[in-house]
């Protein structure tokens, strides 16, 4: 049955769990990392590379899908999985980070939020019933509540205002979007680094009742221990059976410690901005392409790693690539780093079935292999 989550094996000395998530177009099998494609293509990679890397879900993004090619398109050409050639399960965020960190004159109030567009000036409109809306009309496999986002650090006071703002969104996405068709939808909590705030997000987005529950408004300033002990906190916090997600987070690092904590999803920019800066993630650390010790390398980015690149490719010839502005050298690193992320999680999730999490987990935080 859509929306149906199933825990299927905890790891006794953490918090860390597998799970399986029923969507319209297939189960997810948590932990899982999406990889970001925020206007409808994860950059770096055609749709048939993305389906040879077989993630579990895929992320885009509704304030750029909003702005273009614009909520009609998609819909008219069949929605957001025909339009952009994956068949599997589609995440959007509600675009309620992205107003904060790219829309300019932003305006907030109780029914929604005014801003420009980062693109070409003209002023939108976005409020909880348009963002759900948008998101319906895409088809997606899941939909994100609209938020608000602030920066840290933070005042206690502007860090309640954002949690009050946006469970009252929250309650109206609900209403908008309610229980029981193809599209899950899922709470987004706030509060920063306060407990009281994240416990109070918690408790009345579990009183709403969501398909799935979201830490949101961390990796936006705070240290990464601060934030590591925040979501240890936090995520306990949300109903057991239904899937957590860890919105916009982050490095290996961050990821095993968050699966430690309970989380079930992830998703982030780094593999594939890094690719196209020339960082490569490997089992042995990062590895940077321009440093001039990989001139004469024949080896592979990584002797563990079995993706394409690292069969056909030496870190020779991959340096060579960067320094010429070859465009090739983004495809071949974003097929790296992203089979790196999700390699990783498919390890963690085998060692959480099989009761070899706690040293899987041990292995990584001491070895290259978490380090972002």
């Amino acid at each position: 049955m859509i929306g149906t989550f199933s825990v299927t094996a905890r790891d006794d000395s953490t918090g860390a769990r597998a799970g399986e998530l029923v969507t319209a177009h297939g189960v997810v099998r948590s932990p899982a990392f999406m990889p970001v494609g925020t206007a409808a293509s994860v950059k770096g990679i055609a749709p048939w590379e993305l389906e040879r890397l077989a993630p579990e879900m895929v992320l885009a993004n509704t304030y750029h899908l909003l702005l273009r090619p614009g909520v009609d398109v998609v819909e008219k050409l069949g929605g957001l999985h025909r339009f952009m050639g994956w068949n599997g399960p589609i995440l959007t965020d509600s675009g309620g980070f992205q107003v904060f960190s790219l829309a300019e004159r932003r305006r907030y109030d109780d029914d929604g939020v005014t801003f420009r567009s980062h693109i070409d000036g003209s002023e939108l409109r976005l409020t909880p019933e348009v963002c759900v809306g948008a998101q319906k009309r895409f088809g997606v496999d899941v939909a994100m509540a609209l938020d608000v986002c602030p920066a840290l650090p933070a005042s206690h006071e502007d860090l309640e205002q954002a949690v009050a703002m946006t469970l009252r969104w929250a309650a109206r996405c609900r209403a908008a979007l309610p229980s029981g068709g193809p599209t899950l939808l899922f709470g987004i909590a706030q509060g920063g680094l306060e407990g009281d705030l994240r416990r109070r997000s918690a408790e009345e987005l579990a009183g709403i009742g969501f398909d799935g529950y979201a830490l949101g408004g961390f990796s936006v300033g705070e240290p990464p221990e601060a934030m590591w002990g925040a979501v240890a906190s936090a995520a306990p916090l949300f109903p057991a059976e239904r899937p957590r997600y860890l919105m916009g987070v982050g490095t290996p690092r961050d990821i095993v410690h968050a699966v430690s904590a309970g989380c079930d999803l992830f998703d982030c920019v780094i593999p594939t901005r890094n690719a196209r800066n020339g960082l490569l993630h490997t089992s042995r650390g990062p590895v940077v392409l321009k440093n001039a010790r990989w001139r004469w390398s024949e080896e592979p980015p990584d002797p563990a790693c079995d993706c394409p690149t690292c069969r056909w490719c030496s870190l020779a010839y991959l340096r060579h690539l960067y320094l010429a502005r070859e465009a090739a050298v983004v495809v071949l690193a974003t097929v790296h780093n992203l089979h790196f992320y999700l390699s990783l999680m498919r390890r963690v999730r085998w060692a959480i079935m099989t009761g070899r999490f706690a040293g899987l987990r041990a292995e990584l935080l001491a070895t290259g292999s978490a380090e972002g």
